[in-house]
Order: structure tokens, then C-alpha cells, then sequence
């Protein structure tokens, strides 16, 4: 079956609803790890997704501390033709691993450079600041990158975690591609203004954690949680404690049944529920393994009946009861 596609914005752009992230493929040496990964793991993940038909990977510096990049780059060698390739820019490192942010000009540059030497590209297509860190920075950053656009080293310039008065800031300054921001089940302050402003904007929306890192995938549960490794950043998350993780689990159950209707399985439904507002260009959803994005590839195709969307909206709103009466 062949993946359907969605126009980027005004670059008209054609991605697929679902797009690789490689977040965890940076491995579990930094900050925000995802525990040990095998790098063969992670480049067969990547050809895999390419072989299914997807069209684009996201990744970015900070993931793994540029270990990410360096295996995407090993993993398109000779396929580059087939990837539209995001990264992103403005996150660093100090010598213990503590990230921060700088925007400034000389920086941005000199990550884009050494993104480009570990992608083993001549061009990135969608090049993003990651975080408005430093806020006054922001707008020294994407004139940079503005400069990297006409120079060609860049295709598009877009942003991520962007609010809308930052969202506007740049864009009186270089028009923006796209937004990248979190959007799920449950993380929807994007909904009322941020969504409906790209639409009128013409910019393209790619959300990132549709599956809240894994936990509406059905695959969760006290038993695995508690034996998630040390340097998975996942266990200081608001999500994964309680009484939020006992209320998440709660509602994947309230999800099995709609998904099983529509024969799909909890991944693939989450990631159809956030592609059912037409503003989203896309879906980045990670994957580990191959098989993993063997299963969620497809759900850009999957269409939810508004029969559906009520049946969540009313388990989501049971969920929020149910974390406010928590002691």
C-alpha cells in the first residue's frame, strides 16, 4: 500500500503523514537518552522506513550529542535522493553533558556546518531552531539561517516549541516552513490558536510525540516502567508518574476497543488522531527497531469517523477528572 502525502506549507513540499524521528536512536550517553541502543538496529530502522515508503527523516544536533545525525547520515548513504532531511539547531552541550541553548549567529553556523559533515549532505531541506533559547537570540539565529537559505546550504527554515508571538517574530523576518510542535492526546494547547495560525499562514505543521514517547502504545505498564533503565529520561517525566500514569493507562484501555474497530492497533490510532486536523502536515514518530515502523508507517493513511474522535474526546475527558480527584 502507498503512503499518502500532505503539502508542506507554502513549499509545497509533498511528506508523508508519518515521518522517522530519531530522537532515541542517539542512544542513552546524554541528558535526555533513551537508554542503550544498537547502532545496527537503528540504521536498519532507517532503511526500513525508506523501503515502506516514507519520505522524510527528522532529527537534530543535540540528539545523542550529534550521534543521531551521524547514524541517519550512515543510513541514506546512497538513498539520499529518496529523504527530505529536517534537523534542528540552537541546543549545546558542556563537557558533563548539561545541554543549553545559543541562537547566535556564529553558533548556528557552526552547527549547521557540522550537521552537514555528519548527514554527508551538501543541503539540509528543512532546518529548524530546536527551542526560543535564548529568547533574545531568536531573532540573530533565524537571520542566520535566512542567510544559509540564500546562500543554499539550507532549503527551508523552520522552527519548533515556537509560541505564537515568537512565531510571528520570525516570520516578519524570513517566511517559516513549518512548525514543529508537541501534539497528542494529551498535549493539545496547540489546538485553538497555533494550528488554525499556520493554516492561514500557509505554514506546515509536523508534531512531534504522538505517542507521548511510547506510553499510548498499549506497551506500558507499572512492571515495564519500573524497569526502564537509570538513563531514560522517561522516568522523571510528569506523564510517567503519578497519578497521571495510572490515569494514561486507564485510558489506553478506554482506546483498545475503538482501535480494534477501525483494525488498527494503539500506536497507529494515536497517530491518526492528531493527523485528523487538516492544518497537520505530519506525524514524527520514532522508531528503534524495524518492525516498529513497519507497524506505525501505515496510520497515515487511517481516516477516523467523527463517531471515533467523540468516543476519545469523551475518554480524555474522563481522564482529566480523574487525575484532578487524584490526593
Amino acid at each position: 500500500m502507498s503512503l499518502e502525502t500532505r503539502s508542506l506549507g507554502y513549499t509545497g513540499e509533498q511528506l508523508t503523514g508519518v515521518g522517522l524521528g530519531t530522537w532515541a536512536i542517539g542512544g542513552g550517553d546524554w541528558q535526555y537518552g533513551w537508554g542503550p541502543q544498537e547502532d545496527k538496529e537503528s540504521v536498519a530502522a532507517i532503511r526500513r522506513a525508506l523501503d515502506v515508503g516514507i519520505n522524510w527523516i527528522d532529527t537534530a544536533r543535540i540528539y545523542g550529542l550529534g550521534h543521531s545525525e551521524k547514524i541517519v547520515g550512515e543510513a541514506i548513504a546512497g538513498r539520499r535522493d529518496e529523504v527530505f532531511l529536517a534537523t534542528k539547531c540552537g541546543r549545546h552541550w558542556k563537557e558533563d553533558g548539561a545541554v543549553y541553548g545559543s541562537l547566535t549567529a556564529a553558533d548556528v553556523r557552526r552547527e549547521c556546518e557540522s550537521s552537514l559533515k555528519r548527514l554527508k549532505t551538501d543541503v539540509i531541506d528543512l532546518y529548524q531552531i530546536h527551542w526560543p533559547d535564548p529568547l533574545g537570540e531568536i531573532e540573530e539565529g533565524w537571520t542566520e539561517i535566512a542567510k544559509m537559505v540564500e546562500e543554499g546550504k539550507i532549503r527551508y527554515a523552520g522552527v519548533s516549541n515556537f509560541a505564537m508571538e515568537q512565531l510571528r517574530t520570525v516570520q516578519a523576518i524570513h517566511p517559516v516552513a513549518s512548525l514543529q510542535p508537541p501534539y497528542s492526546m494529551l498535549r493539545r494547547g496547540v489546538e485553538d490558536t497555533l494550528l488554525p495560525y499556520c493554516a492561514e499562514n500557509n505554514i506546515g505543521v509536523i508534531v512531534y510525540s504522538p505517542m507521548v514517547c511510547g506510553l499510548l502504545t498499549g506497551k506500558f505498564s507499572k512492571t515495564r516502567l519500573a524497569g526502564l533503565p537509570a538513563n531514560d529520561w522517561r522516568r522523571g517525566n510528569v506523564e510517567f508518574r503519578a497519578p497521571a500514569f495510572e490515569a494514561n493507562l486507564a485510558l489506553v484501555d478506554g482506546l483498545k476497543p475503538i482501535a480494534e474497530c477501525n483494525n488498527l492497533t494503539l500506536s497507529q490510532l494515536a497517530i491518526a488522531w492528531v493527523l485528523r486536523r487538516p492544518e497537520v502536515t505530519s506525524a514524527i514518530v520514532g522508531a528503534r527497531r524495524p518492525d516498529q515502523i513497519e507497524e506505525t508507517a501505515q496510520a497515515g493513511n487511517a481516516v477516523l469517523s467523527k463517531d471515533d474522535v467523540l468516543a476519545v474526546e469523551k475518554l480524555l475527558t474522563r481522564r482529566l477528572e480523574t487525575i484532578a480527584a487524584a490526593p
